[in-house]
């Protein structure tokens, strides 16, 4: 069955880890954009902020506080959204959190937890998305990261639940396929963003975890979200190094082990003693409601790559492509 997705301004999108970063920054951009819109997190307070501040510009929004991590509250988040508005028609599985430290040094709690939110937050919100979609159609989008393919010292267990959220993606997109579902299902990939991520994240260094540069803004995540919630897309990279990096590391797997090895250790540490505190847990109040850290530096303006690769030139490329080859191949055996 084909998929078919609607516009923007007639869809109701729900956003998961919506109390800032990237959730926060789709949820207002989706509203301005006439969606109707529900944020949840676990921050009721900060979720509560950026639904007057949506509602006080005149769009459509609800709040819920959820765990990603319990299966009946991500449910109890659906339960909501059509109480509220009568159907879901894009589902953004955003929810995630980091671990800074040695794969030895972090604490086998932590590191379950960490999967609890990161890779079964998205499979809970699959789980609860995909039987509202099934009856009208929409789009299910999962946020990975660079590191669902590249792999990075000091954050092994986020590295681990992204390349899982990959996995699990790439997976459930063929079986929706194979069932004649009309579920378009998006992988997003950004890279380092400017967020509040490593504030939140629980810290086992002996300095402040930061973001290695470039950094991107999450304006250029949520735009990249919210034409995936419009138009099928299998799968993007947000950021132009990112995509450079997950070239070099499919051609040359050694050459980014040695590179990463050596460099990204110091590229994710500031010369400062730790000081935020984490949300591995409860919600902290650092950062919330923010779209961005306020301490990155080396930001991009947005992400050149991944407005082309959207667009409808590059989306015929690999068509392209495809019968280019095909037509090398028939010419030779012609000869």
């Amino acid at each position: 069955m084909a998929v078919t997705l609607k516009t923007l301004a007639d869809q109701v999108v729900v956003v998961t880890g919506a109390s800032s970063g990237i959730g926060l920054t789709t949820a207002e951009m989706a509203a301005a954009r006439g969606a109707a819109v529900v944020l949840a997190a676990r921050n009721a307070e900060a979720l509560g902020t950026a639904v007057d501040r949506i509602r006080a510009r005149g769009g459509r929004a609800i709040q819920v506080a959820a765990d990603v991590s319990d299966r009946e509250q991500v449910q109890a988040i659906a339960d909501r959204a059509v109480q509220e508005y009568g159907r879901v028609d894009t589902w953004v599985n955003n929810a995630g959190i980091s671990v800074y430290g040695e794969l030895t040094e972090v604490p086998l709690a932590d590191k379950r937890r960490l999967f609890d939110v990161t890779f079964w937050g998205v499979v809970h919100g699959c789980e609860v998305a995909v039987p509202l979609l099934r009856r009208h159609g929409g789009a299910i989008v999962n946020i990975g990261s660079v590191l669902s393919d590249l792999a990075a010292p000091l954050q092994g267990l986020y590295t681990a639940a992204k390349h899982a959220v990959k996995g699990y993606t790439d997976v459930l997109r063929m079986e929706l396929r194979n069932a004649g579902a009309p579920i378009s299902v998006t992988l997003v990939k950004p890279g380092a963003i400017d967020t509040p991520y490593t504030q939140h994240a629980r810290n086992y260094l002996p300095r402040e975890p930061k973001h290695p540069k470039p950094t991107y803004p999450p304006e250029a995540v949520a735009e990249t979200i919210l034409r995936c919630a419009e138009r099928p897309v299998r799968e993007i990279v947000v950021g132009g190094l990112p995509r450079v990096q997950i070239a070099m590391h499919t051609l040359s797997p050694g050459l980014a082990d040695f590179y990463a090895r050596k460099m990204m250790p110091s590229a994710q540490q500031t010369s400062e003693p730790p000081h935020s505190d984490d949300s591995l847990y409860e919600p902290s109040r650092e950062a919330y409601g923010r779209r961005r850290s306020g301490t990155a530096a080396g930001v991009f303006g947005s992400s050149a790559y991944t407005r082309a690769a959207l667009s409808n030139v590059m989306r015929a490329a690999p068509l392209v492509a495809a019968v280019a080859f095909a037509t090398a191949v028939y010419a030779a055996t012609r000869r």
